[in-house]
């Protein structure tokens, strides 16, 4: 039976990749931004000139979500290689965010807004 994923299990097996080819000395900040960007915009090469219609239904041709779902797993690989370089807790800081973006957009009509 395979362990079950969690960030820090897949932060572990991309540094034990990463350790294995040496690759460390390129893991810098400012180049997990920018290979960060590079995946991103990627992702966002698929969708760029389909209709809105079109884009909610990507995952629908098998090949298109396979390309998807690979960049979608690059970008978190490297966000992920980021975080453990800086050392932020991704889980902590989304977690943060989110109670921050709770008071700064308050639902209508709460009375503790």
């Amino acid at each position: 039976m395979t362990e079950p994923l969690d960030v820090t299990r897949l932060q572990r097996r991309l540094a034990e990749f990463a350790a294995a080819r040496n690759w460390q000395p390129y893991h810098t900040p400012k180049n997990l931004v920018a290979a960060l960007s590079v995946e991103a915009s990627e992702l966002v090469e698929i969708f760029q000139w389909l209709t809105p219609e079109e884009s909610a239904r990507v995952m629908d041709d098998p090949g298109t979500a396979h390309r998807v779902a690979d960049e979608v797993a690059d970008v978190l690989a490297y966000l992920l290689q980021l975080c453990e370089v800086l050392g932020i807790d991704p889980l902590a800081a989304l977690d943060a965010k989110i109670d921050r973006n709770e008071r700064r957009f308050p639902v209508a009509g709460d009375p503790g807004a």
